[in-house]
């Protein structure tokens, strides 16, 4: 009886199992079928074109396109900035507006701000925004995301990027990518490689490790191109190890195309291109710059000459076309099309979401926030920051943003039928990052009889609110920051205010770190809140409310002092005679300040919290795997106070015996955890024991040694609550 029973369940099992396999291994093959018919009407494509109509679809024909076959029914390949959100029309020739009245877009978080999420399905809402409104406008191709990593705190696009960590970076762009591409819109990954400085950026040669390109610099465009499918990538501006990068063999041919498997394009960035035969035959498919004769460039007519006189095969010109028709077939030449849609309500929303949980609390000294309400009749928000917007600004891609909640606005709409509330102006942001240093002239001076208005108003408010920080002419693309200094005058702002008001709440509105050494020793609370997108005053206004708690964690370590930072105590920037040799290696960030202990000003990972959580029971499923197996993580976490909130929880492992130096730690997997008060939870992380592996330069591979590995649990990188051992066969 018992062996028929266990038969008949046997025979379900296999039946089970062979229709799981059938359903998997049939749409794998469907989806092989598919590509296979791709690739011949490509192919056929290819036949019917002349050389000549190959050669024009491999440069721009206008500032932001390139050209098409009509005659074969191939459209132009559209493109458009950026990270931001859809920018607004300009003119075909020029980067003058076009003047439309239907470009206004969604304003969306910026790159840092994604991060300091430590959520991939904010990303993933990003990327679809994106996506719906790149549609909307016609554009096949968006320039997003870019997630370089922010190997020091003054450059001039931290606020683009994301974050200092391989695997955080990772996360977010496969969800960022994957979010735009839902919409049929290419997304395109930028900007690769080792594009860490905006000083020089276009002539500087970056010379990196084979180790820590591949540990820090390429993983999470790998994770982009092998887990996201990203269709197109950018090569960045400098030379990597004495080649550019748009002409760089190694980066596009052997990694990029050859070990991950690329399939799409390679697009150069503005004006990125240096030669002809280099850049065709190692890799780049389409060159793109700002202004004509188009026909001149060199992926133009000297490709063409090239091509004539054998320097350049019609085998790789024909790689590059079937690429862009490839990409097309995924994009505007794609079934079911999406219509998309620009700037709706629920585009709206998706910005709020992000905004809300981006914003990290620095400091919350005798609890402060969240401000209460029925105490406070008279609130004074304080700071240009409070009414400026940061949509556009700078160097480089903005967006004609359809609305843009500034802080003042933010706080009138919840405080404002309770409370009296005043503005003062207190600093004048005078920069412009168009000026010369001589032009923008003493910036940096406190202006005092503004200052006074604002302890004035101070004085007689139960809060101050002071928005200070930096805006998009003072972070932008092309230019770095000469310190870590606050501009404007802020620091004595910050001082005459709190020393009239010990009710003062400090708001800083910036995309990288700043010296606030001194706010941190004398003010009781301290918000972050980035360049934060359209709805970013009422996310910030719903945090000092409490309506919101709190959740962003720091995606980068702030240093205490611009010395601390390994490219600074290592005088490796901005690099002697245009070049920067990145002799701190894989100690890059938190690896660099935890590894040599040095205390940072904040950590990364870093966030406090309106409650409290509690993280206890860290167990493994195994003592001992296997390489080939997968570390299963648990642990129990419980929201100890009165109000619901999240905490993200980090997972680090540390190698403490290796053949080669490792870093003190590494974050292999994160979980942001959702929690009402007094709610517990057990959460599993998983963590692949290949992903324990260290690059080794001498076998040109991974190795992941045997031995005991200890992972350990926190809230920040500095702040380790469990630890747990493991050993790998």
């Amino acid at each position: 009886m018992f062996n028929k029973g266990f038969k008949e369940i046997m025979f379900m099992k296999c039946i089970v199992t062979c229709f799981i396999a059938l359903l998997f291994f049939g749409s794998v093959s469907a989806q092989n079928k598919n590509e296979a018919a791709l690739k011949l009407k490509i192919n056929r494509i290819i036949k019917k074109m002349t050389l000549e109509e190959k050669i024009a679809m491999l440069h721009g024909n206008a500032l932001f396109s390139s050209a098409g076959v009509p005659r074969l029914g191939i459209p132009e390949l559209t493109c458009d900035d950026g990270p931001l959100g859809v920018r607004e029309e300009i003119k075909r020739f020029d980067w003058a507006s076009a003047n439309w009245t239907t470009d206004s877009a969604t304003f969306l978080p910026n790159g840092s701000a994604i991060a300091a999420t430590w959520n991939p399905i904010m990303a993933n809402k990003y990327g679809v925004v994106i996506g719906e409104e790149a549609n909307a406008r016609k554009k096949n191709v968006m320039l997003a995301p870019a997630f370089n990593i922010c190997r020091m705190p003054l450059c001039g696009r931290t606020y683009e990027y994301y974050s200092e960590d391989p695997y955080l970076n990772s996360q977010l762009a496969i969800q960022s990518v994957k979010g735009i591409q839902s919409q049929h819109v290419a997304a395109c990954i930028k900007h690769f490689a080792a594009n860490n400085q905006e000083l020089d950026r276009d002539s500087v040669n970056t010379i990196v490790d084979e180790r820590a390109l591949q540990e820090i610099y390429f993983p999470a465009f790998k994770a982009a191109v092998q887990q996201g499918n990203a269709y197109t990538v950018m090569s960045a501006y400098n030379k990597l190890n004495g080649y550019w990068c748009s002409e760089n063999g190694y980066l596009l041919n052997k990694v990029l195309k050859g070990d991950w498997g690329f399939k799409g394009v390679v697009m150069s960035d503005w004006a990125g291109t240096h030669h002809t035969v280099a850049a065709a035959n190692n890799g780049l498919d389409i060159e793109m710059g700002s202004s004509g004769p188009y026909d001149q460039w060199y992926l133009a007519k000297p490709l063409l000459a090239a091509v004539k006189a054998g320097e350049v095969s019609v085998k790789t010109i024909d790689d590059k076309v079937g690429r862009i028709l490839w990409l097309m077939y995924h994009t505007s030449m794609s079934t079911n099309h999406p219509k998309g849609a620009i700037a709706t309500p629920e585009h709206t929303k998706a910005a709020y979401d992000i905004a809300s949980e981006s914003i990290v609390l620095l400091k919350n000294d005798k609890q402060l926030l969240p401000l209460k309400t029925s105490e406070i009749k008279r609130i004074a928000v304080i700071g240009d920051n409070a009414v400026r917007t940061f949509a556009l600004g700078g160097y480089g891609a903005g967006v004609k943003a359809k609305q843009e909640v500034t802080a003042l606005e933010g706080i009138k709409s919840r405080f404002g039928k309770t409370a009296d509330i005043r503005f003062a102006q207190s600093y004048r942001a005078s920069y412009l990052a168009s000026k010369t240093a001589e032009q923008n002239g003493d910036y940096n001076e406190p202006d005092q009889d503004l200052i006074n208005e604002a302890v004035a108003l101070a004085k007689s408010s139960d809060v101050a609110i002071l928005c200070i920080g930096s805006n998009r002419e003072y972070e932008s693309e092309a230019h770095d920051r000469k310190s870590l200094e606050l501009p404007f005058g802020e620091q004595a702002l910050v001082n005459a205010v709190s020393a009239v008001n010990p009710n003062t709440v400090i708001v800083v509105m910036a995309g990288a770190p700043f010296d606030l050494n001194e706010i941190k020793k004398s003010n009781h609370a301290i918000v972050w809140s980035w360049f934060n997108g359209s709805e970013a005053g009422n996310a910030l206004a719903d945090v000092l409310k409490g309506t919101i708690n709190p959740s962003g964690k720091l995606p980068f370590t702030f240093p205490a002092s611009l010395n601390d930072s390994p490219a600074f105590n290592l005088n490796t920037y901005p690099g002697d005679n245009l070049t920067a040799e990145y002799k701190e290696g894989i100690l890059v960030g938190y690896r660099w300040y935890d590894t040599k202990n040095i205390v940072p000003l904040f950590p990364f990972g870093y966030g406090l919290s309106y409650t409290d959580f509690s993280i206890s029971k860290l167990s493994t499923d195994k003592s001992s795997y296997k390489k080939d197996e997968t570390i299963h993580a648990k642990f129990t976490i419980k929201n100890t106070g009165e109000r619901s909130g999240a905490e993200v929880v980090q997972l680090y492992v540390n190698d403490p015996v290796c053949s080669v130096q490792r870093p003190e730690k590494e974050l292999k997997a994160f979980k942001k955890v959702f929690l009402k008060a007094g709610e517990k939870k057990t959460i599993e992380m998983q963590v692949k024991v290949a992903d324990l592996a260290f690059y080794d330069e001498a076998k040109k591979g991974w190795n992941t040694e045997a031995g005991e590995y200890v992972l350990e649990l926190g809230n920040s990188s500095r702040n380790i609550i469990l630890k747990t051992k493991i050993t790998v066969k």
